[in-house]
């Protein structure tokens, strides 16, 4: 699925000054310093759409950023993605923290449009208590969920896959059924159709 243009609409400080719910929307999140802005820019080919920062909490909004695509058939598809907050370590002080919480939940939760969020994984590492925690709260909350995990190019594959096996086996403690996965890498490309290719697929499931 070609991304043909994508461009920044909208940072909204909550849920209720969000835009308008009138199109299929696609959410990513993570823990801070994942990944996100480069997986983001890589999906829509554009380097310089989300901004990326070494300093971790550089997100603080609800950011949507309108996009238009070629589907299968050649039709065109409208649909918003959303770069949200991260979660987890970033330096920032508890009442900001709070905050963002709160924010990110009312989103997810409340968002009638929303289609998927994609939760983002760091490759290189073991299972995290952080992410393992958010995704039970996603499942908790009945939000559409896919997993990304992104930097696999920092790591040798047999690492990653060791990394990626271990996360899901944890997951299978608690949920029935797993949600679709995909591993990535912002700078070999690794990933990107199949993640853009599921969008697709969605996209294609709500115009039915």
């Amino acid at each position: 699925m070609p991304i043909k243009s994508a461009t920044y609409l909208i940072s909204s400080p909550e849920f209720s000054k969000c835009p308008s719910a009138d199109k299929p929307e696609f959410a990513f999140i993570g823990r801070s310093n994942v990944g996100k802005s480069s997986l983001i820019n890589m999906l829509c080919n554009n380097e310089k759409l989300a901004k990326t920062s070494a300093s971790p909490g550089k997100t603080q909004l609800i950011n949507h950023f309108d996009v238009l695509s070629s589907l299968e058939d050649d039709s065109l598809a409208k649909w918003y993605l959303v770069d949200l907050p991260g979660y987890g370590f970033a330096k920032v002080s508890i009442s900001s923290r709070r905050r963002w919480e709160q924010m990110i939940e009312n989103y997810l939760r409340k968002r009638d449009n929303l289609s998927l969020v994609f939760v983002l994984i760091d490759a290189r590492h073991s299972p995290q208590k952080v992410d393992i925690a958010f995704l039970e709260n996603i499942k908790k909350w009945s939000v559409p969920v896919a997993l990304v995990f992104t930097k696999s190019d920092k790591e040798n594959q047999s690492t990653v896959s060791k990394n990626v096996k271990a996360f899901l086996a944890e997951m299978r403690k608690t949920w029935q059924f797993l949600p679709r996965h995909f591993v990535t890498s912002a700078i070999k490309k690794t990933g990107k159709n199949n993640v853009l290719q599921y969008i697709e697929e969605l996209i294609s499931e709500l115009s039915e």
